[in-house]
């Protein structure tokens, strides 16, 4: 007899403000070994609270993105999502976890206590002697492998399961998390100053970066979220 599998849906959040095909795409390709995954892009408040797992993109104004998750309808959604169900945030979708961010002094969600701020890089030059250039675009290394302040290092998140610490992710940004415990930095990155550029509480996992614009490391990011049970 066979017995049919339960299938999972995957929100990818449609609120207007996120690079939406892109991550789509790299979350579909991610679950193409795993029959029992559906990734739908949904503007619907009603699929976003029915998904088994929700992925929060963000591009472009952190005032914008938080303007037009409201006008959409779809903030309680995600609020009820973050509340009982795995959550990824990408790039502003992450920064929209904290309680407040400098760009257009604009209040996030205040799932994850913390502020976004700006670079503050002026005078400062890399190692090469150019530079360092606002907002930072291109390559740059994550590390997960990292001391929190306490006597013993922590275990890596399990996002992390197979990918290689120091692993080289996309970026596209100015303004970086800081969030108010430690604790809830889950990766690192250096540029001009160490900040935290993947951060996680619970069942909410997020990152400053593209996982969807880099490479296999993104992919792996992607299909390990869709096994993380939290």
């Amino acid at each position: 007899m066979n017995i049919p599998v339960r299938r999972e849906t995957v929100a990818v959040v449609d609120y207007g403000m996120g690079n939406l095909r892109s991550v789509a795409q790299a979350v579909i390709h991610a679950a193409l070994a795993t029959d029992h995954v559906e990734v739908v892009v949904t503007a619907s408040p009603q699929v976003v609270r029915d998904a088994h797992r929700v992925v929060l993109p963000g591009q472009g104004a952190m005032p914008d993105c938080m303007a037009e998750l409201e006008r959409s309808g779809l903030r309680e959604a995600v609020l009820h999502a973050a509340a009982t169900k795995p959550l990824f945030g990408v790039c502003v979708g992450m920064q929209m976890l904290l309680e407040h961010s400098e760009e257009g002094d604009t209040a996030g969600l205040g799932l994850i206590p913390g502020q976004v701020v700006r670079f503050r890089l002026e005078g400062q030059s890399q190692p090469d002697g150019s530079r360092f250039k606002v907002p930072q675009m291109g390559w740059n290394r994550v590390w997960y492998g990292f001391e929190h302040g306490a006597a013993e290092r922590p275990a890596p998140h399990p996002l992390w399961a197979g990918i290689p610490d120091g692993s080289y992710y996309y970026f596209v940004h100015s303004y970086h998390a800081h969030p108010a415990d430690p604790a809830h930095a889950a990766g690192m990155t250096e540029y001009g100053v160490r900040f935290a550029s993947a951060i996680a509480r619970d069942n909410l996992f997020a990152t400053q970066f593209h996982p969807e614009k880099s490479s296999a490391q993104g992919l792996a990011l992607y299909r390990n979220f869709l096994h993380w049970n939290p």
